[in-house]
């Protein structure tokens, strides 16, 4: 269990390498994308918590797949999906659109769209002081995901979006692939000091058995070979080199 003390954000780790966010105020907590239901639960019980909402960034398994579970638990829950995934998300019962906001654990939080890697998936940003992004699989620190239903200009048009966020954004992603990415974009890339820079922070973090997760937004547009990209020319050539990299 990770714990970030300015938002009262926790990572549980399950499954090879997913990691489940769980924002917590007071006696609430809000859950984005459960893989698995087990560990929100015995959190929950553990501490005496109530679940307030289930965010969910796409329909993949891996990120619904606690869901059903939670809400058999918890059948007051809302769970928060796009509209656009009521066959695929069927147990959402607060559907938003791209631009919507809504008050969460008495936050705003704002939907912004940010399709490629499917032809749905949302993002959940909560504005401030301290500014926060639950990115799902869109974006990860030194890579971004796999486009699998949406199109080269999506991804591309979507990690736009990202950057014009402010700069101190702390960015949550639903997987930690972190030193893998980088170890790619160094293959890539084998004079970036920046980059270089980042593995050795990687690797430290990972010796202490730490979360390599979240980042900034305004650090990772400086080592994130896709966040670096000029065009969608060279984005489309960096995304076709990562599926091939083994």
């Amino acid at each position: 269990m990770e714990f970030n003390k300015a938002r009262n954000i926790i990572g549980l780790r399950v499954l090879s390498d997913n990691v489940i966010w769980l924002m917590v105020k007071d006696k609430s907590v809000v859950v984005v994308d459960p893989s698995v239901h087990e560990p929100v639960i015995r959190y929950l019980n553990e501490n005496n918590f109530h679940l307030e909402a289930i965010l969910q960034t796409h329909h993949h398994p891996d990120h619904i797949g606690g869901t059903k579970s939670l809400i058999e638990r918890c059948p007051n829950v809302k769970v928060i999906a796009s509209s656009k995934e009521k066959r695929r998300i069927p147990f959402q019962n607060i559907s938003v659109e791209d631009g919507e906001s809504l008050s969460i654990l008495g936050e705003e939080v704002k939907i912004i769209e940010v399709l490629g890697h499917t032809s749905s998936h949302i993002a959940f940003f909560l504005n401030g002081e301290n500014p926060v992004l639950f990115i799902g699989d869109t974006l990860f620190s030194g890579g971004c995901g796999r486009i699998f239903e949406g199109t080269y200009q999506q991804m591309y048009s979507s990690l736009e979006r990202i950057k014009s966020l402010p700069k101190n954004t702390l960015i949550y992603c639903a997987h930690e692939y972190t030193k893998k990415n980088i170890l790619w974009a160094l293959n890539l890339r084998p004079e970036d000091q920046d980059i270089k820079n980042k593995l050795s922070e990687v690797e430290k973090k990972i010796s202490l058995n730490e979360l390599t997760i979240p980042f900034l937004l305004e650090e990772e547009m400086k080592i994130n070979l896709f966040l670096r990209a000029k065009n969608l020319e060279e984005f489309t050539f960096l995304r076709a080199n990562k599926d091939l990299w083994v």
